[in-house]
């Protein structure tokens, strides 16, 4: 029977609709052909001119590198000296201020990050706090995301991140931050802390439970096998992780995308991180009643009409599903 279903953390409608749903293999999929071949890849070694000057470099052999991070070719917002807000009757406009970075995994062209070494994956997310730290000191908000294959919306095949710092928050980090501090001045409890130890409690949406971080099915998921890895230990902010941690996190993730494309093959998907706005965002007690968690997002159905025009996602795979199949992955190393 369908379910509507609304979670604690953004206050979202989806429908679980097991009715319309199908076997892990249904969901399969053939690798897609690249967006762009190597030829010519502007993120590939030897091509290093074909982008704008780097802003972050771990150097490699030879004089190579191992991770680089350049200014987006074609930004989304770029510098400018103001926001210059322009009121126009019930229109605002606004000055596109911001930046727009792109950090490239490795010097290898055919390797996501699962099928990278684990000190490759670490070097990467040192890579993203650097910059997000770097960027947190100008900007309200840094959203860090990835874009996996074709239907992701990827326009290069190179693995890559992509980061967008904003001069506002973002209505959807608006709308996680009310829910948490809803939550803390009702409760008195971190939201997600909270839902950590029930989910532990019940098991059946856990997916991985390591010492430093969940791997878990969303009970909202608005997607056939939406994951979330959230920090089990209480933490606001995505940059403020130690080395130990970052480490950890490095290899949940890598972990966790291999299950992924064992079991439904190398699907596009969105990486998103939800972290707090920086100290220029202002929200006062933030660090104690907010917890940043990493959205995995697999492309598997297309929206329609009825998820635009409602806000409201139909999902055919019930999350408690979606988990046990993935529990049953064999685990990367």
């Amino acid at each position: 029977m369908p379910e509507l279903r609304k979670g604690p953390l953004v206050g979202r409608w989806v429908i679980v609709a097991p009715e319309r749903g199908r076997r892990p293999s249904d969901f399969r999929v053939e690798a897609a052909p690249e967006v762009q071949p190597k030829e010519g890849c502007p993120f590939c070694p030897g091509n290093e001119h074909l982008t704008p000057p780097e802003v972050y470099r771990v150097p490699g052999p030879g004089g190579g590198w191992r991770v680089r991070v350049v200014p987006n070719k074609f930004p989304a917002l770029s510098d400018y000296p103001a926001l210059d807000p322009a009121p126009q009757g019930p229109f605002l406009r606004l000055n596109g201020v911001g930046a727009h970075e792109v950090v490239i995994d490795s010097p290898d062209h055919a390797h996501d990050l699962d099928g990278l070494s684990q000190e490759q994956v670490e070097l990467v997310v040192e890579a993203w706090v650097h910059r997000l730290r770097a960027l947190g000191e100008r900007f309200h908000y840094v959203q860090l995301f990835r874009n996996h294959g074709g239907g992701s919306g990827a326009s290069l095949s190179h693995p890559h991140s992509q980061i967008i710092a904003t001069p506002l928050v973002p209505p959807e980090v608006e709308g996680r931050l009310k829910a948490a501090l809803e939550h803390w001045r009702r409760h008195g409890t971190c939201v997600v802390c909270t839902l950590i130890e029930k989910e532990l409690s019940s098991g059946v949406r856990v997916v991985e439970a390591s010492e430093r971080f969940l791997v878990l099915t969303p009970y909202d998921s608005r997607f056939p096998f939406e994951l979330s890895i959230v920090p089990r230990f209480h933490s606001h902010d995505f940059r403020s992780m130690n080395p130990k941690d970052r480490a950890a996190f490095a290899a949940t993730l890598r972990r966790t995308l291999a299950r992924i494309k064992r079991l439904l093959g190398d699907i596009p998907y969105n990486l998103c991180l939800q972290t707090s706005p920086t100290p220029k965002g202002d929200w006062p007690g933030l660090p104690v009643w907010y917890h940043w968690q990493l959205e995995l997002l697999p492309r598997l159905t297309r929206p329609g009409g009825f998820e635009w025009g409602t806000g409201i996602y139909i999902n055919p795979m019930p999350p408690e599903e979606a988990a046990r199949h993935l529990r049953e992955v064999v685990r990367g190393g």
